[in-house]
């Protein structure tokens, strides 16, 4: 039987086009995807106070409206370091990202950031007065990276936790211009081997210029691996 030239080519097509797609779906490799846990962007919230979803752990965190917008804000006194807790507690394949809006004072800036793992747990910060990101451990800071920071904007932060190729864990972290598209790779990484501790996502404020420190749209987010 006489197969057409046309007929033969189309099969000889479609045949290379199923071992292509056989090839690459043996050589995928599995990439992170999320799944939601927590989110807050504070506009239902009543105003003058912390939503009761909130553990506030000092500081006088209340929302307020900010144009059409509400926020959570955390006031520019007294200068000391404040932190709020949220979501679900975790150890690992999680990650936590927040909206963070701070403005400097002359020579003096804030600090600001986020958490995984409750108080003791890891910490992905904005320092200004140092021009870096820094990735802590409790107070042990265990990785930096420089960071231009630019006051009276808003800040996107991402810190995530999961487990590595090795059976360590990966710590990482982004920092970036609201607005901007998310870097795709991290800007800061630790690979640590002790077991990370459970705890809640949070986020940090250190009012050093004397002026507040605005927070808005937290998240609280499952790792999959796909």
């Amino acid at each position: 039987m006489r197969i057409a030239k046309n007929t033969l080519t189309s099969l000889l097509v479609i045949g290379l086009t199923i071992v292509s797609q056989g090839c690459k779906t043996a050589t995928k490799k599995p990439t992170l995807g999320t799944a939601l846990l927590y989110e807050s962007n504070f506009e239902k919230a009543e105003l003058g106070k912390a939503p009761d979803d909130l553990m506030v752990l000092g500081g006088g965190f209340a929302v307020k409206s900010e144009g059409t917008n509400q926020l959570l804000e955390l006031p520019g006194a007294p200068l000391d370091s404040f932190a709020v807790q949220f979501g679900p507690a975790a150890k690992d394949e999680i990650a936590v990202t927040a909206r963070i809006f701070g403005t400097g004072k002359g020579r003096r800036a804030p600090s600001f950031g986020v958490g995984l793992g409750g108080v003791s747990g890891w910490k992905l910060q904005v320092s200004p007065s140092k021009k870096a990101v820094e990735l802590l451990k409790d107070q042990e800071i265990k990785a930096t990276v420089n960071y231009n920071w630019k006051t009276g904007a808003w800040t996107q932060m991402r810190l995530g936790i999961h487990t590595g190729k090795t059976g360590a864990w990966k710590i990482e972290g982004k920092a970036w211009a609201a607005g901007e598209p998310e870097p795709k790779a991290a800007v800061i990484s630790f690979e640590e081997t002790e077991e990370p501790t459970p705890g809640k996502a949070s986020i940090l404020g250190s009012p050093f210029a004397g002026t507040p420190i605005w927070f808005d749209d937290l998240r609280v987010e499952k790792i999959e691996t796909k």
